[in-house]
């Protein structure tokens, strides 16, 4: 999968936070040793993760015929120029609607304040095909994947991949663990 990707106007959405195929390859064509200068580009693109909690799709439909669905149920309801669709949708951040796409999977779309991009989507919280982690676990575990890359995990390679990023040492055992189950996570097929 091309890594470098084409977001069809109007939708704002980040795959690198929220479509693991996405995700898998984003860490494979990213590997590299801890003394190469390519490591400060990729710690700055995964600052675009965030510091949050976020859901990850993975499910089988392409970022493609996502955004194909939701345009097509948009176009079904006029909701395509910025002032109809911020009227359905609300501007206030706390607004929201959720629509099902033909896998199941559920979607949450919000208003963007932008002339172009005012679509802002990302798979729903606890929804089908989706699941749950926290911003620095994610990055831990593109960051381990990219350039420890060990198949056996230890506290001190997982805690070396964090320092990479700026982050704090993994602390407690839960935190650990879910730092390991995300790099299984990314990398299974």
């Amino acid at each position: 999968m091309e890594t470098q990707i084409h977001i069809p106007i109007p939708f704002l959405f980040n795959p690198l936070k929220h479509y693991l195929p996405f995700i898998r390859s984003f860490a494979a064509s990213r590997t590299m040793s801890v003394n190469d200068p390519r490591l400060k580009d990729l710690t700055r693109e995964i600052k675009h993760i965030g510091s949050r909690v976020m859901d990850i799709y993975k499910g089988s439909l392409t970022m493609d015929e996502i955004f194909d669905e939701i345009i097509y149920y948009l176009e079904s309801k006029c909701l395509l120029s910025q002032s109809g669709y911020m009227a359905w949708i609300g501007r206030d951040s706390r607004d929201f609607r959720i629509i099902t796409l033909s896998d199941g999977s559920r979607w949450t779309l919000k208003y963007h304040d932008n002339a172009t991009r005012f679509v802002h989507i990302f798979p729903t919280r606890s929804g089908p095909h989706s699941f749950r982690t926290k911003a620095n676990t994610l990055k831990s575990a593109i960051l381990y994947l990219a350039v420890i890359g060990k198949d056996y995990v230890t506290d001190a390679d997982l805690n070396a991949a964090r320092t990479l990023a700026g982050l704090s040492p993994v602390g407690n055992v839960a935190d650990a663990e879910a730092v390991t189950e995300m790099i299984e996570i990314i990398r299974s097929l």
